[in-house]
């Protein structure tokens, strides 16, 4: 039987539509396959793929039974660096510390990426690292149609983001003198993405949150000069390798749709504040997916989330690269049923009824 996600991916989705979903509610896998997932947290998972085989690339699947230590319904603390810490799913999220080591503007313009990121100077040390998110039954050539996606967190944006932290990063970005920053961090990256390029899959994940839910955080003029150009170049990189080149973001990246394509992405995952619709009808057959909103989801409204799906679905007739996601994540506190109800339609709704261009 094909990929599902491979035949997806190449804008031929076949009519079963497939799922890509950030998971992270346990809970709703109790609910649903009525086997604990903090007793049996494999048998749980198994029994969710018996129920919904669609769901096959969304869970990862625990290697053995070993129980998982249950949570408190909700969990907040601070540490002792005032860092905040809330539930993550069956975990703990980690504390936001980015830029914590820089407290002036003259620290930003003090630094060298290249000389504080020597390891990402070693293409043969990035290969390696970058191979673990590949299956080790792929030895050196990607299957016909594997649809293994690794991916770089830091494509180019998310680099001086996660370096100085926020207030920084806008305090400095328009200064003349970021330019040898920005140009620093490229370098870094012709490194990771000539790595990328040697391994064996299909396709590659670039990710970058160059918006939130209102729009874009940078203006397109800086854009145009520090980013769109660098992934031109990236993904030039990975396509001479043979690969598929996917864009990840946060938020509503509606005003950079037509330059990410341009840059040679296959397609977009963001959330659901971004016009899929619009992408479909420009962009034929192209990869879209995070058209659903976790916030009908925590409503719990059945009519609402009925809607929901019959939007996804008409979206899903319009490309043979479109996959059905909430996009803004499925965080631990969505309400069970309402998910239970949501796959349950998907069972019975998430189909092309009509056949799409390609």
């Amino acid at each position: 039987m094909a990929d599902s996600w491979f035949e997806t991916l190449k804008g031929r989705g076949p009519k079963r539509i497939a799922h890509w979903e950030h998971w992270s509610c346990p809970d709703a896998e109790t609910y649903i396959s009525g086997i604990d997932y903090y007793e049996h947290p494999k048998l749980c998972r198994e029994k969710m793929l018996e129920i919904y085989p669609f769901l096959d690339k969304v869970f990862y699947m625990p290697a053995d039974d070993t129980p998982k230590e249950k949570l408190d319904y909700e969990v907040v603390s601070v540490d002792e660096n005032g860092h905040w810490h809330v539930r993550w799913g069956d975990t703990i999220s980690t504390g936001w510390d980015f830029g914590s080591e820089f407290t002036s503007i003259e620290q930003v313009f003090e630094y060298s990426p290249l000389a504080a990121n020597p390891d990402l100077l070693d293409e043969d040390k990035i290969y390696m690292q970058l191979m673990q998110q590949v299956p080790a039954e792929y030895g050196d050539k990607a299957p016909d149609e594997g649809s293994c996606m690794p991916y770089w967190y830091n494509t180019m944006f998310m680099w001086p983001l996660l370096t100085f932290g926020w207030e920084l990063f806008l305090e400095t970005c328009l200064d003349d003198r970021f330019e040898r920053i920005m140009d620093e961090f490229t370098e870094i990256n012709r490194h990771v993405f000539r790595s990328a390029a040697r391994l064996p899959v299909n396709f590659f994940l670039c990710h970058d949150d160059i918006a939130n839910t209102r729009g874009p955080v940078c203006s397109p003029a800086w854009m145009h000069k520090y980013i769109f150009p660098r992934y031109e170049e990236f993904w030039d990189i990975l396509k001479s390798g043979g690969k598929q080149v996917v864009f990840m973001s946060d938020g509503n990246v509606n005003a950079f749709v037509d330059d990410i394509m341009a840059c040679g992405a296959s397609g977009i995952i963001a959330e659901p504040s971004t016009d899929y619709k619009t992408i479909a009808r420009k962009y034929e057959n192209c990869f879209i997916a995070g058209e659903g909103d976790n916030r009908v989801l925590s409503r719990n409204n059945p009519d609402e989330i009925k809607s929901m799906v019959l939007d996804m679905v008409e979206t899903a007739n319009m490309s043979g690269g479109y996959m059905m996601c909430i996009g803004n994540q499925i965080p631990w506190n969505v309400p069970p049923e309402a998910l239970k109800y949501y796959f349950d339609l998907s069972s019975e709704l998430g189909y092309r009824t009509k056949g799409v261009k390609g």
